[in-house]
């Protein structure tokens, strides 16, 4: 392991109106959670009963002042609602405001976000294929040279950001794939995933590395990321009832990256039971529980693990996260 592993707070813009989440990332700052912050950047919540879906880049400016920890997007897809080129763009410039803290998160995106601007939802292939050619289009603005691009899925015409941060602003890539895995080691500076079984992760994370080498970098030192979604609250009953109804989507066992509307989640949400989140999500009133089950992903390795409660109260969470979970983890 590397430095010393870090707990961070995911900020689900999915669930809050983005005022009252600034409140929530400040607290997290003072109770402990140093990895920062991971933004979701959505166009829709997973369910209109999550309410809520804020402009992500809005929300990470007024972020950026509001702690002085590092954030990132966890995860915006550089195609469909954006072209890679404005993607780089609005990177560089949280780069070159907050130095050293943005991170650019990326994937291959969900028909519930990108099908709103119409044309066709491509197979999972194409969809990775068009990811890793915009990642090859930022990685080329952020040189801040002049960049012409003709390739299968995109075309820019002399572009150039004038914008740019000191420090280039890294590039962690989303992927549940040994091939995607293999590719983002060639092309990114990290990895994000969002939890699988123990000899998945190890499989991912071999590819990754064997992809960095290629690429004829050092993958020692580039983080491995987590988001863990988990639930808990005062009750088991509570923590029950709030994983059904704020977060059903964690108990849906099969890809989501083709479904288009919260209101299709709300219809298969009604199927949804206790037991469907069992080896998917920890439902538990019991913080003793939390804490084994945290520091089992980071004696798996990640460098980072961002969490996610999906109850409502997260001041509560914050706190009692802060006060009886962070300090019995051992991170080094």
């Amino acid at each position: 392991m590397g430095p010393m592993a870090k707990i961070g707070y995911a900020a689900m813009l999915e669930q809050f109106h983005p005022t009252e989440l600034l409140d929530w990332c400040a607290q997290a700052e003072a109770a402990g959670f140093s990895a920062g912050v991971m933004v979701s950047e959505h166009f829709h919540p997973w369910t209109p009963q999550q309410g809520h879906s804020a402009f992500a880049w809005a929300f990470m400016g007024a972020l950026g002042t509001r702690t002085a920890l590092p954030f990132g997007t966890g995860v915006t897809c550089p195609g469909f609602r954006y072209h890679p080129a404005v993607v780089a763009h609005a990177a560089a410039t949280l780069g070159a405001m907050f130095p050293g803290r943005f991170w650019l998160g990326l994937g291959a995106g969900e028909a519930l976000n990108e099908h709103i601007v119409g044309g066709k939802w491509p197979e999972i292939g194409v969809r990775s294929s068009m990811l890793f050619e915009a990642i090859e289009i930022i990685n080329k603005l952020f040189s801040g040279e002049v960049v012409r691009h003709r390739g299968t899925y995109y075309t820019l015409e002399s572009a150039r950001i004038y914008t740019l941060p000191e420090q280039r602003v890294p590039i962690y890539v989303a992927t549940a794939g040994p091939l995607n895995a293999k590719r983002t080691g060639r092309l990114a500076d990290g990895i994000i995933t969002v939890g699988a079984a123990d000899a998945k992760l190890q499989e991912l994370w071999q590819n990754y590395e064997i992809g960095a080498r290629e690429a004829g970098k050092d993958p020692t030192g580039t983080p491995k990321i987590l988001q863990l979604h988990l639930s808990w609250a005062r009750t088991e009953d509570e923590a029950v009832d709030n994983a059904v109804k704020e977060w059903p989507n964690g108990g849906m066992a099969f890809p989501k990256q083709d479904i288009r509307n919260p209101e299709d989640f709300a219809a298969m949400a009604k199927l949804v039971r206790p037991e469907n989140f069992a080896n998917r999500m920890l439902i538990s009133a019991d913080l003793g529980r939390h804490i084994e089950h945290i520091q089992h992903y980071l004696d798996l390795g990640f460098d980072e693990v961002h969490l996610h409660n999906v109850g409502r109260d997260q001041a509560e969470w914050i706190d009692v996260f802060g006060r009886e979970v962070l300090p019995h983890l051992k991170l080094g």
